[in-house]
């Protein structure tokens, strides 16, 4: 146990509370959250603790609800707070979303710089809780653009993860019972960059380094991320009245569909990393992650892990990613273009009954005209890409 130790948690959402606050709030730590949110800020800030409810379907013996205690929490503007957090933390982490970082730059690099200023001889590490490749490389970048009082190589850790903990969107029902309450799976296993550390890495139960952090950061793209993507635009298309992602896998079909996908996108991974991965053992991730997707308890849905379509069908994310390294590779990538294609005709709804507005304009923007996609939306040409085109010709005259 890690007694009197501090994390500042930015970002008090889904991740930050069932996953990072949580593991380090079990192992002794104090957890301060940070967060946008003025509602949710204060209900932690009265209540100094939230469960987190953990269910399985499939093992019903391991479900069971913790208590995280000894927290306390600051809304986004109360900056001069933030920065005496920063200042005495033992290890800051993120977990605010692609959209969410670029906003928080600032206050991070006038918390370091006081930092830096009492403590010049304490570095300080950031665990990058985020589902954005590169996370690393773009906060790097951001804060090297200020005048920095501190020796950024040497004072800050910027620690990548891999997420691969389910937290699913919780129904109005669920979140009015107790609105600190987050549900997640039993996984409890934090991938992360051992060699980023400035620091020792703590001693936290959960956490797991890798040296070669960027083979798992893929791992998570190739197979979990593409997974999720490729049982919703299966599902959705061939069978569009289907909500929930364990409906979808008591079907023969898509079972195999899914599977099939996501072990071709495997066979692309294992060939890129080929001294840190091996078939047998990505074979077996695949098959735990069905399993786990399997989860009723978690009531995960197609729309969830389907949904933002801009984002899911573009050139740097779960399914084009691994196309562009198979075509690279000279390996077959057709069954995720399959997938791909079906994802551009992706309608499904959430519990509102509506879909996503960026995936409504995205329709308007776009229609179903898989080509233009590529070519305007992914900036992916025929001159450049003719074996990914000539792929896309011969699976829309099978479809």
């Amino acid at each position: 146990m890690d007694e009197g130790k501090k994390i500042v948690v930015f970002g008090a959402g889904r991740i930050g509370r069932s996953f990072i606050g949580q593991l380090f709030g079990c192992a002794g730590y104090g957890v301060v959250f940070v967060d946008v949110d003025r509602q949710l800020i204060d209900r932690l800030k009265e209540k100094k603790a939230y469960p987190v409810m953990i269910r399985d379907s499939n093992h019903p013996g391991e479900e069971r609800t913790i208590q995280v205690t000894n927290i306390t929490a600051l809304h986004a503007s109360e900056e001069e707070k933030i920065i005496t957090r920063i200042e005495e933390a033992d290890i800051l982490a993120t977990s605010v979303g692609k959209n969410g970082l670029p906003g928080l730059t600032g206050i991070l690099d006038r918390g370091i710089r006081s930092r830096y200023k009492r403590f010049p001889a304490k570095p300080i590490d950031i665990i990058l809780a985020e589902n954005v490749r590169n996370a690393a490389d773009f906060l790097h970048a951001a804060l090297s653009k200020g005048k920095s009082v501190y020796p950024l190589e040497d004072y800050v850790g910027l620690v990548e993860t891999s997420i691969g903990k389910m937290v699913p969107i919780m129904t109005r029902e669920q979140m009015e019972a107790d609105p600190l309450a987050v549900y997640a799976e039993p996984y409890n296993t934090l991938i992360l960059d051992g060699r980023a550390f400035k620091n020792p890495v703590p001693g936290v139960p959960g956490l797991s380094p890798k040296d070669n952090m960027k083979a798992w950061v893929d791992r998570k793209l190739f197979i979990h991320n593409l997974g999720h993507a490729a049982l919703a635009y299966q599902a959705n298309f061939h069978f569009p009245d289907l909500v929930y992602t364990w409906e979808a896998l008591e079907n023969l079909f898509l079972i195999k569909m899914t599977r099939d996908t996501m072990l071709q996108s495997a066979g692309i991974l294992r060939a890129m990393y080929p001294e840190e991965f091996d078939t047998a053992q990505l074979t077996a991730h695949v098959d735990d992650l069905l399993m786990r997707f399997a989860n009723k308890a978690l009531g995960d849905t197609i729309f969830r892990v389907g949904c933002d379509l801009p984002r899911k069908l573009g050139r740097d994310d779960r399914l084009l990613v691994p196309i562009l390294a198979g075509i690279s590779l000279e390996l077959p990538f057709d069954l995720i273009l399959e997938a791909w294609v079906k994802g551009c005709s992706f309608k499904a709804v959430g519990e509102n009954g509506q879909e996503l507005d960026e995936d409504l304009k995205f329709r308007l923007a776009y229609g179903f005209d898989y080509r233009r996609i590529l070519q305007e939306h992914c900036q992916l040409s025929s001159a450049d890409h003719p074996d990914l085109y000539h792929s896309l010709t011969q699976i829309m005259a099978s479809m």
